[in-house]
């Protein structure tokens, strides 16, 4: 999958891409990240991307020319005439979730746009595929979302995570009926004053999977219970 971000501040990603799975996914050929320097395509002896807004208010506005020519100048060095989606972070967006990262992940190439200031000139939504937000809050930049999108979707392609059934069962997962993941343990089976349960020291694999079931919805429904009502009646009561 070749990734560009569209960024003022590209050293913030310097150790991003270079640990964890996603360094391991560059240095695999599964990921080629490219961060391509907003501050090329600005404009006049201190290279603006900003301006101004026209109608007067508070802050400065992120213009369209720098935007749309940073975003052609990141394609063009990741090797693509277009990336396939191009992804604008905005806190006006759709809320990324699980789902979202599984349809990403499918995609050849991606181009994420990072804005700063009080956002972007209206006119480059007309260049973006779609929006994404991480949540119902306001960031200094789109930094932080992008590294999000991008850790989301990288962990999804073949060969990247070291044991390919961590992704199976886990928060969101079909296996988990779109529910919260259900508690987990290890050793010691007893830490001042809690124990594992019984049930995961019996060895019984059928009654451990029936646990895991019952764990997953009731966490769910106390935590998350508007996962729940998307669920089928039968998800909902616990049933296979």
């Amino acid at each position: 999958m070749k990734v560009g971000v569209l960024t003022l501040f590209p050293e913030l990603f310097a150790a991003f891409a270079t640990t964890s799975f996603v360094g391991r996914a560059v240095d695999a050929g599964i990921l080629t990240l490219h961060l391509e320097a907003l501050r090329s395509f600005g404009i006049g002896k201190h290279h603006s991307v900003d301006d101004t807004p026209y109608g007067g208010g508070s802050g400065m506005v992120m213009r369209p020319d720098c935007i749309v020519s940073g975003m052609e100048g990141a394609e063009q060095s990741l090797g693509v005439e277009r990336a396939e989606r191009r992804i604008l972070l905005t806190p006006q967006g759709v809320p990324f979730d699980q789902r979202a990262a599984r349809r990403l992940a499918a995609s050849s190439s991606l181009l994420l746009v990072c804005g700063r200031y009080e956002g972007f000139d209206e006119r480059v939504r007309y260049f973006v595929d779609e929006e994404i937000s991480l949540g119902d809050f306001v960031l200094t930049g789109g930094e932080v979302a992008a590294m999000c999108v991008v850790e989301a979707v990288v962990r999804l392609l073949p060969g990247v995570l070291g044991n390919a059934e961590s992704i199976q069962e886990e928060s969101f997962s079909p296996s988990c009926s779109g529910c919260l993941e259900y508690p987990q343990y290890t050793r010691p089976p007893a830490f001042r004053g809690h124990e594992v349960p019984p049930v995961l020291l019996s060895g019984d694999h059928g009654k451990v999977a029936e646990w895991r079931r019952t764990q997953s919805l009731d966490r769910t429904r106390e935590r998350r219970p508007d996962l729940v009502r998307a669920l089928s009646p039968e998800k909902a009561r616990g049933e296979s």
